[in-house]
């Protein structure tokens, strides 16, 4: 990370701190990542107004009174919805309305007009591709919200207020090599996700184990057709495989969280993803998957379902997805009904790596029954990593990676089983465990080599094990790490007869002792303790 980013993200994290007050952290993520988002959509449109009107020798303020200012502004109009998907006004432009609220008298309250231009925002897509992109993406800044301030002037000082702190920030938008406010953004979506407990699992996975997933389904890659996640949460993971390789062709996901859709929306925009190039869907994934999706096939999935979830399988039973099986994955529990449609969404080509509960590794019943169908039956189960526990924000317990391929039996792994224990390798920072770059580097590089048929270097002394289909059978399909990964650590042999010696000498020690103890009571005329 460069200096510059270092300096940006600790500048927004201090404004985030300073500006909130006493509002909860999770509320107070909702307005300053919708105002970077604001601010951001300002930029490009004043780029791309400017960049339109720059043979005329005009910028895009200049165009306010301008004789041909209706013939401009339509023309402007239809090539950002073209380009970017929505349109501003010059008076709608974040720089605008944080200068209007500073300048004192009655125009320093912006709050209505404020809502107004993001409520515009979403309107000026109405009728055009980009419209489900756009939707709805600012319902959850509620600038009439009490938890703004008491009355409305307090709320209109504290927008202010946060408008002006982010105006002051450059976020370099004219360097097409920068991606600093996009990396800005995801940083904040982290910080915040840190320190929201539980909440933290529904729209964030902390970036070492996104290099991970992202790493091992761009091996061998370096162009992907598309890439998709479904419980996307903020959209990080898909964001991270596009870090891999040199393009993505689409990005694609499912997020059942309204306001986690949204952010996932404004990420995807924040990191110069085209309007054109991603699709996101707000439902359920397992009981109401996206009709834009059950179609396609993808060539990387990603995941980091919500760990053992409850849902309903009664009315989905002959769904295609779970059919196959004959078995769904118990109501308590539904870490196998997210494998089981990622393998059918993924394409022939393709590899997708999820995370999940370790429980999914043994577990019996129809789980067991379900793991034996995708070993066996199917044979896609490619890879099982064991992770550290504590490495997720809101829960300490210890995941795995679990890594599938549609078609194995045409390859030399065909009856192989990578399995990496990698539970013990990680530092300790604070009350969290964390993953560093040798780490990951470790889980990569042993991967790799065992993809690339390197199996000697795959398989690492009390770290890896390639098994055999057959040692898996014998095991009746149970994927216990510590059953094909020895890690038991034996003890040094025990030299008795030193340790006799030992005894011995320490022997003599005591009677010298002793004699000395004796002699110093005899002249003090007392009884010797022994």
């Amino acid at each position: 990370m460069s200096e510059d980013q270092q300096q940006l993200h600790q500048t927004l994290w201090n404004i985030a701190n300073d500006l909130r007050g006493n509002m909860d952290a999770d509320d107070f993520r909702d307005y300053i990542l919708g105002f970077i988002f604001y601010k951001y959509l300002s930029r490009k449109m004043a780029l791309q107004a400017n960049k339109a009107l720059a043979p005329d020798g005009l910028t895009y303020d200049q165009i306010i009174g301008h004789p041909m200012e209706k013939e401009y502004m339509g023309a402007i109009k239809l090539d950002a919805l073209d380009a970017l998907g929505y349109f501003l006004k010059p008076t709608e432009l974040f720089s605008e309305l944080a200068k209007r609220g500073n300048s004192g008298g009655v125009n320093k309250f912006i709050l209505e007009d404020l809502q107004k231009v993001l409520t515009n925002i979403e309107q000026s897509t109405m009728g055009s591709e980009s419209e489900d992109d756009f939707g709805n993406l600012f319902e959850d800044l509620d600038l009439t919200s009490s938890k703004l301030g008491k009355t409305e002037e307090a709320k209109n000082e504290l927008i202010v207020k946060v408008l002006t702190h982010l105006e002051g920030i450059n976020f370099d938008l004219e360097n097409r090599e920068s991606d600093l406010l996009g990396d800005a953004y995801e940083y904040l979506i982290g910080q915040f996700a840190s320190g929201a407990g539980k909440k933290a699992g529904e729209f964030y996975t902390p970036q070492q184990v996104s290099k991970i997933l992202a790493q091992i389904v761009t091996t061998g890659k370096n162009r992907l057709k598309s890439v998709y996640d479904p419980t996307c949460g903020s959209g990080s993971l898909l964001l991270r495989v596009a870090k891999e390789v040199k393009e993505v062709g689409g990005f694609y996901g499912q997020e059942s969280n309204p306001t986690t859709y949204n952010l996932c929306r404004m990420n995807m925009i924040m990191h110069d993803v085209h309007y054109k190039r991603f699709d996101i869907y707000n439902e359920d994934t397992l009981v109401n998957p996206s009709p834009k999706h059950s179609d396609q096939r993808f060539e990387a999935i990603v995941a980091n379902p919500p760990f053992s979830a409850k849902w309903n399988p009664d009315a989905i039973i002959s769904d295609e997805r779970f059919s196959p099986y004959g078995k769904m994955a118990p109501k308590s529990k539904a870490d196998f009904a997210f494998v089981q449609h990622m393998v059918h969404q993924l394409d022939d080509n393709g590899t997708m790596a999820c995370v999940l509960p370790h429980g999914v590794l043994f577990r019996g019943a129809a789980e067991g029954h379900i793991r034996k169908y995708l070993i066996e039956d199917k044979n896609q189960l490619d890879a099982v990593i064991g992770l550290p526990a504590n490495i997720f924000y809101g829960t300490s317990i210890p995941t795995c990676i679990l890594v599938l391929k549609k078609h194995r039996a045409s390859t030399t792994l065909s009856d192989r089983i990578l399995f990496i224990d990698a539970s013990n390798a990680f530092e300790k920072v604070k009350t969290q465990n964390v993953l560093l770059p040798e780490h990951i580097d470790k889980i990569i590089v042993t991967y790799r080599s065992y993809v690339n048929g390197a199996l000697s270097e795959a398989e690492v002394d009390k770290y890896s094990y390639v098994a055999t289909l057959e040692e898996v059978r014998e095991n009746d399909y149970n994927l216990n790490i510590p059953r094909y990964v020895d890690t038991f650590e034996e003890e040094e042999p025990v030299d008795l007869q030193a340790v006799s010696d030992q005894l011995k000498d320490l022997e003599k020690d005591m009677d010298t002792t002793n004699t000395t103890i004796a002699e110093f009571c005899k002249e003090l005329g007392i009884d010797t303790p022994f």
